[in-house]
């Protein structure tokens, strides 16, 4: 340590990234202390991270987390760490503690991004890394609350820093160097079972590095000893980080070899499928195009570092002695993006799942400025010796202007929108303003902490001493909030589409899983919205107070069969607010259902005029048709409704019964394609595909070895040959 401080005391730029790096340590959990819960935190982290500590705590008798398959597929580090850490100092706001320890995390990734540029570069290079890094409002955001994808970029990022190390030591890698990657790459793994990759680099990058120094000895003995013993290296790293992961990860500890194969086997073909709002449109994650993951990189990165990997591109190759390192550090990036757009694997919350690449790039994009600077001394005649020459100076302010100046806009978006740094898009997506209805904004739900206070502070109590009902689609969060206040409040669970259908006073919620052309129109925020929280002046979250509950009571009249009743209700509700969505849709249904379709077009026509893609919308209209013998109108309005969600069972159940009521089999045939093309088979497809072969006067089990069939093909078509395979296996194919 000595010896460093020696070599880089009268180094300028060493103590700018001294300062720097101490400065943030200290900044970054301050700013965390402002942070909402992010979606995962209490409905899944920190229970699990009890179970673990409950587990160790009562030494193995405590079993519970290893019946949470789900969760048990992730080591669930930070979480038992966290949980550890309150215990023991007996923390009240346990949210408080978890976010600053995040945000130390996202610090240990800055400084081991920093220290990256700068063994491969210089500290120039790592103080324009950090301060790219730091002011990249999506990585600084996440590294407020994200438990998941945070902890594991920050144990990569450091991972990453230490195989550089193990390969700059060739051919006597340092003891501490090889312990302190088995510590990060365990620790890593033990955060996300991708952290396994890690030995592929390792073992990747020590080949072609002892490949390009022995190329012209390698089968001198002095190699061949150099190879067994970085094999002894290796070995030693993979044995100490597997040890470590099994003592810190329950779920393994049991039948390690046997259970990291079904970890590996779940993770592979693990498969959650959310809406997302994508290019203007609410999409699939499983169906969003394959350059999701990239673009969406390229619109919320600060400019500035899609110019420094530019100039990465442009300098970083050309001394021959470079061109290992820049092909390290573009590997570490670029790979795990490739295989995410190779694999088509299914992503979602932006580009939360490859954060773990992004700094990397940010060390790229810092070499690369470092690299037009070095050029512009060049051709000023600046030299190595010219330390402290003004030329010198002048270049060096000149060129951490200019990324000052590139970065802006992220700088005032992280002073103006804090805490909500996160939901950030740059010039290439027309900013923030441009992204509602265009992409997701809050989709990790930390703006229900503003809202929930907000209520607290500000919301009118029931005269008669009930509990204010507040509704949300987020209860585990929204509940952390009023936790201290449930003498006046009650969150209760209401999803948006359904509002209008359950009793509440107050609701919360986040612009996710709303229909883009809706978002954009005039009737967004609806009439009874009474606080919106905003990032660059357009809302992430709104608050609604209910005034009017017509629409309840007319839901509980019409569920009790008293349509009369119901009908009047609604009216009263649409005298309050014309477009009430929930009673315009109850008028549509009601008159429906008693034959009145002329009347029931008019309401849900007017619904579809405020918000034109809602699926139960499309779907009655197409049964208000089909009420008056209109067919192909119907069968008009469910394929609208397939283009714009192709997962709605109801478009396509009866999109099938009519194509069969008008013993169009060809259109049948089709309907089911569709439904089986999205992997949507259930009892009532397998009914209608029964009746479906009868009249064609086809035995029951042919009918069925004709649908796996169909199912095989279509899987294979869309390139899941696993599946395929498995269920040809199933049938006996």
């Amino acid at each position: 340590m000595k010896r460093f401080f020696d070599q880089n005391k009268n180094n300028v730029w060493f103590w700018i990234f001294a300062g720097l790096v101490v400065v943030l340590l200290f900044a970054m959990p301050i700013m965390s202390r402002d942070a909402g819960n992010s979606g995962d935190e209490d409905g899944f982290q920190w229970p699990y991270g009890e179970k673990i500590y409950n587990y160790y705590a009562s030494g193995g008798k405590d079993t519970t987390c290893l019946a949470d398959d789900d969760m048990g597929m992730h080591g669930g580090f930070f979480d038992q760490l966290t949980v550890a850490v309150v215990k023991a100092f007996n923390v009240e706001d346990y949210s408080i503690l978890r976010h600053g320890m995040n945000a130390f995390f996202g610090w240990i990734c800055i400084l081991f991004a920093g220290l990256l540029a700068y063994r491969l570069r210089d500290w120039r290079a790592a103080v324009i890394t950090v301060a790219l890094l730091f002011l990249s409002p999506r990585f600084l955001g996440h590294s407020f609350n994200n438990p998941k994808d945070l902890i594991f970029a920050s144990m990569m990022m450091a991972s990453i820093y230490y195989v550089a190390q193990m390969i700059r030591q060739y051919p006597k890698p340092k003891v501490s160097t090889s312990v302190m990657l088995a510590i990060f790459a365990a620790l890593a793994i033990v955060s996300r079972f991708a952290g396994f990759l890690l030995y592929a680099y390792l073992v990747l990058f020590l080949v072609i590095y002892h490949i390009m120094v022995n190329k012209k000895k390698s089968l001198s003995l002095d190699a061949l000893k150099t190879v067994n013993r970085y094999v002894l290296y290796v070995a030693a790293i993979v044995i100490v980080a597997f040890g470590i992961s099994i003592a810190l990860w329950p779920y393994i500890m049991h039948a390690p070899l046997k259970t990291m194969v079904k970890v590996f086997h779940s993770m592979s073909s693990y498969f959650v499928s959310i809406r997302q709002v994508f290019e203007g449109t609410l999409q699939w994650s499983d169906y969003l195009p394959w350059y999701y993951t990239p673009k969406y990189i390229l619109i919320t990165i600060p400019i500035a570092v899609i110019i420094g990997m530019v100039l990465f591109f442009i300098f970083c190759w050309r001394k021959k002695e470079d061109r290992f390192w820049a092909f390290f550090v573009f590997f570490t990036f670029f790979f795990p993006v490739f295989w995410i757009v190779y694999t088509h694997a299914n992503v979602y919350g932006g580009w939360r799942h490859a954060m773990f690449a992004y700094p990397p790039m940010v060390v790229a994009a810092g070499w690369g400025f470092d690299g037009l600077l070095r050029w512009i001394e060049k051709k000023a005649g600046v030299t190595d010796a010219d330390e402290k020459s003004n030329k010198r100076l002048i270049i060096n302010i000149a060129g951490i202007a200019a990324v000052l100046v590139l970065l802006a806009g992220p700088i005032r978006h992280i002073m103006v929108n804090h805490p909500y740094e996160y939901v950030y898009f740059n010039e290439l997506a027309g900013g923030t303003k441009s992204a509602l209805g265009n992409y997701e904004m809050d989709y990790y739900y930390h703006s229900t902490r503003e809202a929930s206070e907000w209520i607290i502070a500000n919301a009118e109590k029931k005269a008669d001493g009930s509990k204010v009902k507040v509704g949300t689609w987020h209860t585990a969060s929204v509940n952390y909030f009023f936790r201290k206040d449930t003498a006046d409040f009650k969150p209760t669970f209401v999803r948006w589409y359904e509002k209008e259908n359950s009793d509440w006073d107050y609701a919360i919620f986040t612009i996710t899983g709303m229909y883009p052309d809706y978002l954009k129109s005039k009737n967004f925020p609806p009439k009874n919205t009474v606080k919106t929280i905003d990032v660059d002046g357009v809302p992430i979250c709104i608050i609604l107070k209910r005034e009017d509950k017509s629409d309840y009571e007319a839901f509980k009249q019409k569920e009790a069969n008293n349509l009369d009743s119901a009908i009047t209700l609604y009216h009263k509700a649409l005298a309050y607010d014309p477009n009430n969505m929930g009673a315009l849709y109850g008028l549509g249904e009601l008159f429906v259902r008693s034959g009145r379709t002329d009347s029931a077009k008019v309401y849900l026509n007017r619904y579809k005029e405020i918000d034109k893609d809602a699926d139960l919308a499309n779907l009655m209209l197409a049964y208000a048709y089909m009420g008056q013998h209109k067919e192909a109108e119907a069968l008009d309005i469910l394929h609208e409704g397939q283009k714009t969600n192709p997962k709605y069972m109801g478009a396509h159940i009866l999109a099938i019964q009519i194509a069969l009521q008008m013993n169009d089999l060809p259109a049948a045939k089709k309907e089911f394609y569709k439904v089986i093309d999205v992997d949507r088979v259930d009892n009532q497809v397998v009914q209608l595909w029964l009746q479906y072969s009868s009249m064609q006067n086809i035995d029951q089990n042919t009918a069925y070895r004709n649908l796996y069939k169909a199912m095989i093909k279509s899987l294979e078509k869309r390139g899941k040959k696993k599946e395929a395979e498995k269920l040809k296996e199933s049938i006996g194919l």
